[in-house]
């Protein structure tokens, strides 16, 4: 089967599945990473069954974890020819002050040195395939937030990306920054008055993947629509 095989951390909900449900419809098979393989195996049905996606237990904060996830892809359908690193957690309260220290020890582990152990064990494949690569950042990482150690994490996620796609320039390995702002997604215990949606973002994703090889998508900043006066 030549269908091409993309990679997706953080896919059991949110931007994640929805970018599954879009990638399958244009035909991609999906492998599916997420801490939790409950909600996977539903989606994975949804899908078309296991030849058409695969559900992946991962830490994206284990390298071991990382690895694995990227072998039994290969594993599985015997190609990886896209990677959407999209795991990550939002903030706390009290600002760089009076936060709980311990939070921003997760948001950065799992924000910053995930999506750098993603790129780590998928790089080789994705050199092979002349594949792409595909970065969740954020607006908050592109503007100041006062007190928001997430914001600095997805500042460090854009800079994760302009540095590796010059890292792999002229291996024909494509780098896309992901940059949304506020999505309506489990990632909000209350739903934002003015937000996208989840499929908005998963769009803008498939957009940058359809694009032909001689077009290299660098950046896309998606927000919501202000509201009318």
């Amino acid at each position: 089967m030549d269908d091409p095989v993309l990679l997706i951390t953080g896919a059991s909900s949110g931007i994640g599945a929805a970018t599954a449900r879009q990638a399958a419809e244009r035909g991609y098979r999906v492998a599916l990473a997420a801490r939790s393989s409950d909600r996977l195996a539903s989606l994975v049905s949804e899908l078309g069954g296991e030849a058409r996606a695969l559900a992946i237990t991962c830490d994206v904060t284990d390298k071991t974890s990382q690895q694995a996830m990227v072998d039994n892809t290969l594993a599985h359908f015997g190609q990886l020819d896209a990677v959407f690193a999209n795991a990550g957690i939002g903030g706390s309260p009290g600002g760089f002050c009076g936060a709980d220290s311990d939070v921003w020890k997760d948001i950065l582990l799992t924000n910053v040195y995930g999506v750098g152990l993603t790129i780590q064990a998928s790089a080789e494949a994705l050199k092979s395939s002349r594949g792409h690569l595909v970065l969740t950042g954020s607006a908050a990482g592109r503007t100041t937030i006062p007190g928001s150690m997430y914001s600095a994490s997805k500042w460090a996620v854009s800079a994760i990306g302009y540095g590796v796609r010059e890292e792999l320039r002229g291996s024909g390995v494509r780098v896309t920054l992901i940059e949304p702002g506020m999505v309506d997604t489990p990632f909000f215990d209350q739903p934002p008055e003015q937000a996208l949606a989840d499929s908005d973002v998963a769009e803008a994703v498939l957009f940058a993947l359809s694009r032909p090889t001689r077009a290299d998508v660098n950046e896309i900043l998606l927000r919501p629509t202000p509201p009318t006066n």
